[in-house]
């Protein structure tokens, strides 16, 4: 190579035009793995949350290995995704609305599809303005519904589902499965044997005020005690948190009044 050859490879502006070139290069790589990924990584991510759907109704065991056909036989059989107005509890019409691939959070992060939040202790800053209800049928009739619930817990927001029995009060299910609590502390919301101790709990009390709460110790058996939880030892804000957002979707701001609905005798 010659010397002047030489200079020009090491030279500040060759350098700079490889590096852009490469850069060019990496970004249209990246830009269309990501465009080439996106319907298989929204397919799993689906297939993630119905799992969980199907966890809190009790109808698949934690570890149980199931995959797409078999989540798609039992939502086909026994599961009617539902949309809500959570400002007034009322369904939606399902004729335009697919719900079952409603995204909540999309939608509560869009000011086109969300309001502000009104003062809470769950850190909830924003509401959709639908929400999705599952309801379980068995033999034609709702054998339960799940709901998905959320909130800020001690490193970011705690994502879950919790089933209800057909009286609209009784708990038959919970599972969190998007969570940053610290591990082996406030991380064991995600141990099945704690979430366990939710069945059978109730929501509300007599007057139907919301009432379940995570206590400090150990609560009594559902027939017992039915509105406390076993706290997690060595977590206090994490059990807090799961208190607030629990009773917040619980509440009149979540889906306490489709709940009231429900109750009343709202039909499919």
């Amino acid at each position: 190579m010659s010397e002047a050859r030489r200079n020009d490879v090491n030279s500040t502006r060759h350098t700079i035009v490889f590096a852009t070139i490469v850069c060019v290069i990496c970004a249209a790589l990246v830009a269309v793995a990501a465009v080439t990924l996106k319907p298989a990584q929204q397919a799993n991510a689906l297939l993630y949350k119905e799992k969980n759907v199907l966890l809190a109704a009790g109808l698949i065991e934690p570890g149980d290995k199931i995959g797409t056909a078999e989540v798609e036989a039992i939502f086909k059989r026994s599961i009617r995704p539902r949309l809500v107005d959570l400002a007034t509890g009322e369904l939606l019409s399902e004729a335009g609305h697919d719900a079952r691939r409603f995204d909540q959070r999309a939608a509560r992060n869009d000011p086109a599809t969300s309001r502000s939040a009104p003062d809470n202790l769950a850190g909830i800053r924003r509401l959709p303005n639908h929400g999705v209800v599952y309801f379980i049928t068995e033999g034609g009739n709702v054998d339960q519904i799940v709901i998905p619930i959320e909130g800020l817990g001690m490193w970011g927001t705690i994502y879950g589902f919790m089933s209800l029995d057909s009286d609209g009060n009784t708990i038959r299910g919970l599972t969190y499965y998007d969570q940053r609590e610290t591990p082996g502390l406030g991380g064991e919301i995600a141990n099945p044997t704690w979430q366990a101790l939710w069945h059978g709990r109730k929501a509300y009390d007599p007057q139907w005020n919301v009432g379940i709460q995570v206590i400090k110790g150990v609560a009594g058996p559902p027939e017992n005690d039915p509105m406390h939880v076993d706290g997690l030892s060595g977590a206090t804000i994490t059990s807090k948190a799961i208190t607030h957002l629990v009773q917040f979707w619980l509440g009149p701001q979540g889906y306490g009044k489709f709940l009231t609905h429900f109750r009343e005798g709202l039909t499919l």
